[in-house]
């Protein structure tokens, strides 16, 4: 097999492990980007490419994680990671985690844990990689890299999120969220949110976002029954589609260019977290990005007639 044919081969796995280290689709793919120019140029050929793949991307994203730390303290407003639709990597026996830790909540969990303790736990509890794999692609010892996956595995358990476990349930209660939304029933979509239910944006000072969370299920209903049927109005449309492995939409414009993403938190027959991501910079890999401001202008316009 060639190093092309090699690389291809674990290019799924190599975007997975960027992706959960970082939360970003865009960094993630200049990581593996990365990671082929330097396997390309290696001069002798790697004992294994999949250590030697993993290890590079590890190490690379580590790095990326540290400088985005930064950037990410004077964010404005709240910070999301970049939605995902779809997760490229597969693993039947492993379904349950993957899909567990590329949710929203898992990722906004893991931006509590330092960047070498991101990196170890994504290997070892996501992907389930061997101590010494990890400590070759951190450049730790063994036993300093089972410590870090203890407080990681602490930290992770303290506030770690659960789902649904039932599918079929999940995905019926959010349809069901979504016809309500659609004819904007204020009363259907009050029954289907948890008495605490929050909905938060992320549009990062370049998009129109909540001022600050919006929290209550009559709070969060009266909202949502409202706004979309004005946005309706503007010929804004919705498409139901798992957003990080979890029920979400994508809103589009009337071209048809994304507007933001929608994502649902679902526990106890009850939606418990509604979370939007509508910063341009983080939509690129989902289409055609909508002008957001312009929507907003128009809206407004809108109701100013209406009255």
């Amino acid at each position: 097999m060639s190093r092309t044919e090699e690389f291809q081969e674990l290019r799924p796995l190599l975007f997975s492990i960027a992706y959960r280290i970082l939360g970003s689709v865009s960094e993630a793919e200049d990581a593996v980007q990365e990671t082929w120019l330097r396997y390309s140029a290696t001069p002798t050929e790697p004992r294994s490419a999949r250590a030697f793949l993993s290890t590079t991307v590890t190490r690379l994203s580590i790095d990326v994680l540290r400088s985005a730390r930064v950037r990410r303290e004077t964010y404005a407003g709240p910070w999301f990671p970049e939605p995902l639709l779809a997760d490229p990597y597969e693993d039947p026996a492993r379904s349950a985690e993957l899909a567990d830790s590329v949710s929203m909540a898992a990722l906004l969990l893991l931006e509590r844990l330092s960047p070498l303790e991101r990196a170890v736990f994504v290997l070892r509890e996501v992907f389930d990689f061997g101590f010494p794999e990890i400590a070759s692609a951190v450049g730790r010892s063994e036993a300093a890299c089972r410590q870090l996956v203890v407080r990681a595995r602490r930290h992770m358990t303290e506030g770690r999120p659960r789902f649904e476990a039932d599918r079929t349930e999940r995905e019926e209660l959010a349809s069901r969220f979504f016809d309500a939304l659609r004819e904007g029933d204020v009363a259907g979509l009050r029954e289907l949110l948890a008495a605490d239910v929050s909905m938060v944006g992320d549009g990062g000072g370049k998009a129109p976002q909540l001022a600050r969370a919006l929290l209550g299920a009559e709070r969060v209903s009266r909202v949502l029954g409202t706004v979309f049927p004005q946005m309706a109005g503007l010929d804004v449309t919705f498409e139901p589609h798992e957003v990080n492995a979890q029920p979400g939409a994508v809103f589009r414009d009337r071209d048809g260019k994304v507007l933001h993403t929608m994502t649902l938190d679902v526990l106890d027959g009850r939606i418990q977290a509604i979370r939007l991501v509508a910063n341009p910079d983080k939509l690129g890999h989902v289409g055609p990005v909508a002008d957001a401001w312009a929507v907003h202008r128009e809206l407004g316009r809108a109701r100013r007639t209406a009255r």
